[in-house]
């Protein structure tokens, strides 16, 4: 045999090895082959357009539920975290992270919709008068799955965090999964969607240990529970990027807004990413 027939059959057989490796691991995947797709895709825009370095392998878990909880500086930042998200501390594991969507990308037709209805969006009213996306997150935490939510509740473009809501305590506190904060750096703000994701950063991503809420869970989550967990949450994403929340604004209690009953706060609608 020639040289060159060697050499176009060892191409041949690197190539079926690779093939090989991405179709195991595409089926390994616990959420479908689409979504390890997905995923590869994400790591390859992310890894070439914001240059996305992956400094510290990721805490969320392999198996299992969990709330991530995370700063909204970009529409690229799902595709950031979900990118960072692939090497966890137990080893090499794509899943699923569903975030809270504003509902016209998740009922929009084209690739957008299609990637909303992958990757397990939970579409959400900006008007924040439907409890129905609350009630999805609880469910889905309660069944194990992974849930990201963006608690400052729309992008923002100033120094700090802006103040959450308490929808973000009472999630939490409710579910009783284990909350991972993930600060995004220098994400790619644009003038617009499509601007954002073709304009170049160094974005990278930095992960907290999962907060303990466990002293909560037994207690009634009255106004003044809800604030003090969501101050807790929101100081501790805080610290991962050093920057403070800003100072949350407390509205009038009255029997009607107070949850001393565990039913659903109206904030929480208004959470999830632009």
């Amino acid at each position: 045999m020639s040289p060159e027939s060697w050499a176009i059959l060892i191409l041949v057989a690197y190539a079926l090895a690779a093939f090989a490796v991405v179709a195991y691991q595409s089926v390994q995947c616990p959420d479908g082959w689409m979504v390890w797709v997905i995923h590869a895709i994400t790591r390859l825009f992310t890894t070439l357009m914001c240059r996305q370095r992956i400094h510290a392998k990721c805490p969320f878990p392999a198996k299992g539920s969990g709330l991530v909880i995370a700063n909204h500086r970009s529409p690229v930042d799902p595709f950031l975290l979900c990118s960072a998200s692939q090497e966890k501390l137990e080893g090499h594991c794509v899943r699923r992270l569903e975030f809270m969507t504003a509902r016209e990308y998740v009922e929009m037709g084209g690739l957008v919709g299609m990637i909303c209805g992958i990757m397990g969006c939970i579409p959400v009213e900006r008007d924040g008068k439907d409890m129905a996306p609350a009630k999805t997150a609880l469910r889905r935490l309660k069944a194990g799955n992974l849930v990201g939510i963006f608690p400052e509740g729309r992008i923002n473009t100033g120094d700090g965090l802006l103040p959450a809501s308490t929808g973000i305590a009472w999630l939490a506190v409710r579910s009783q999964a284990p909350v991972f904060p993930a600060f995004i750096h220098d994400a790619p703000q644009g003038s617009s969607m499509v601007n954002s994701f073709l304009k170049r950063t160094k974005a990278y991503v930095t992960y907290g240990d999962p907060i303990d809420l466990s002293h909560y869970y037994d207690r009634k989550p009255t106004p003044a529970i809800l604030d003090e967990v969501t101050e807790l949450l929101m100081t501790r994403l805080g610290e991962l990027g050093g920057v403070k929340p800003a100072p949350r604004e407390r509205p009038e209690r009255t029997n009607g807004v107070a949850t001393t009953n565990g039913s659903t706060p109206a904030e929480l609608a208004t959470m999830g990413a632009e």
